[in-house]
């Protein structure tokens, strides 16, 4: 017997945080194309602008919050104005991050504490808020962005840790919240063209366009990902369909990863 409750997709409510742009924004796009009212988070609500206006010219219905994840105050105010404007939020992706990068010697404690408050606490902050809706609703996807860095990448101690951070929450979150229809999976993209792959090549010294083509070599499919590569398995997992799939990591890097 299979657990269906709340209302149909498209009369659900998703959050999207770190969704002005990247893959966030891609993730935002899509679970409106599939008839979700999504709320597009970010550190500041005139960056969202652009999604939500992307979204609501193409007949989906969005509204932009300003948050800091990782400020327990600005969460809650957040998600408040979500279930005033929007419903209560059935989907909640914890995409919301920034990057650091240094070799281990270089970094400062500022470095490791501001990727681990973004990632990981803000995570947390965003799921402790939304989850009571979902119980309430008997239904609940949370989706979190780890990333291949999870399984170690140099000069990346603080956004490693945080990934692998993810992937840990992801599993205890389906633990405890497994009872009440509401499943986490987490998924960990391997190079995607983003501002944060942009950044990487550029602290190293890199044309953009050229560090793409390397990569690109390494990938068993021959290409980099795109956001919307991620976005398509973010619709997946917050549909009716993956209800039976919870606590998985799904690594969506064009092959397979050692």
């Amino acid at each position: 017997m299979t657990q269906e409750s709340g209302p149909a997709p498209a009369g659900r409510v998703a959050i999207v945080t770190g969704a002005a742009r990247g893959i966030g924004a891609a993730v935002a796009r899509r679970l409106a194309a599939d008839g979700m009212a999504v709320a597009v988070l970010d550190l500041k609500e005139a960056d969202g602008a652009g999604t939500v206006e992307a979204i609501t010219s193409a007949g989906g219905r969005a509204i932009a919050v300003g948050a800091d994840v990782s400020q327990a105050d600005q969460v809650a105010a957040g998600v408040d104005k979500v279930v005033a404007e929007l419903g209560p939020p059935a989907v909640l992706v914890n995409n919301a991050g920034v990057i650091r990068d240094n070799m281990l010697f270089k970094m400062t404690e500022d470095d490791w504490d501001t990727v681990l408050g973004v990632h990981l606490r803000g995570a947390f902050l965003m799921t402790r808020a939304a989850q009571k809706h979902m119980v309430d609703q008997r239904f609940g996807r949370i989706i979190n962005l780890s990333s291949s860095s999870a399984l170690g990448n140099r000069g990346q101690a603080n956004y490693s840790t945080a990934k692998a951070g993810m992937q840990g929450l992801t599993k205890t979150l389906a633990i405890e919240l497994g009872q009440f229809g509401i499943t986490a999976n987490a998924i960990a993209p391997g190079f995607i063209v983003t501002d944060m792959t942009a950044a990487t090549a550029a602290r190293i010294g890199m044309d953009f366009a050229e560090f793409q083509k390397a990569a690109a070599t390494q990938i068993p499919v021959r290409r980099v990902g795109q956001p919307e590569d991620i976005a398509h398995l973010a619709s997946f997992l917050a549909s009716d369909g993956a209800g039976f799939i919870s606590g998985q990591v799904i690594y969506a890097a064009g092959g397979p990863l050692c």
